[in-house]
């Protein structure tokens, strides 16, 4: 009788995963947010995700790599959510509006204080890590440019007056907006904030 090799019949079954990434990424992001990226371990991570670390470091890499991705979900939500105001807001003062008062809502409303994620990792981070410092000064140019081509689209259209420098008028209104954020951690004063950005409004005639 011819002999068979012997054939297994075991298989690995690839590992499933049993969560959403995208509302793990989430989480993270707000942990970070919160708490900061020296302050938040590893194991504060596997707790607060509710995920081991071996599926943590499989899907997401080491906590910087975490971190970084976060940031980028952070960075993308926020351009998305402007960059959607102001196309549905032709009047270019009155998306500049929308936009601050809606900050000044957010920082008022929010019960730990969390102020702007970009600037919170930069006061952080900035000097000494060179890669955080690309992503930073990345994020700081693409919110600057989405602010140039809303003033760039108002004057063309006649709502503004000539303006010589409206990239320095863009940079303004955009350290206006973190500036919201920023104070607003040690006291969100409605009041207060409301008169500043009434002042960087009246630049926009």
């Amino acid at each position: 009788m011819e002999a068979y090799p012997y054939v297994s019949t075991f298989y690995i079954m690839p590992r499933v995963k049993l969560f959403d990434e995208n509302e793990v990424l989430t989480k993270a992001m707000n942990l970070f947010w919160k708490q900061g990226y020296a302050a938040t371990s590893v194991q504060d991570l596997v707790a607060h995700l509710r995920i081991n670390r071996a599926s943590l470091y499989d899907t997401f890499g080491d906590k910087e790599e975490l971190f970084k991705k976060s940031f980028e979900l952070y960075r993308k939500n926020s351009m998305d959510r402007i960059r959607q105001l102001f196309d549905d807001q032709p009047n270019v003062k009155e998306g500049f509006s929308e936009l601050f008062n809606h900050a000044i809502k957010e920082a008022v409303s929010d019960k730990d204080r969390k102020g702007c994620f970009a600037v919170n990792n930069t006061t952080e981070l900035i000097p000494n890590n060179e890669s955080f410092q690309e992503i930073l000064s990345s994020n700081k140019q693409d919110f600057e440019n989405l602010f140039y081509e809303y003033l760039k689209k108002g004057q063309d259209s006649g709502q503004l007056k000539e303006i010589k420098d409206l990239w320095s008028l863009a940079s303004f209104l955009f350290i206006t907006y973190n500036g919201i954020l920023v104070i607003s951690k040690i006291e969100p004063n409605k009041k207060e904030l409301t008169n500043s950005v009434s002042i960087a409004l009246s630049l926009l005639v």
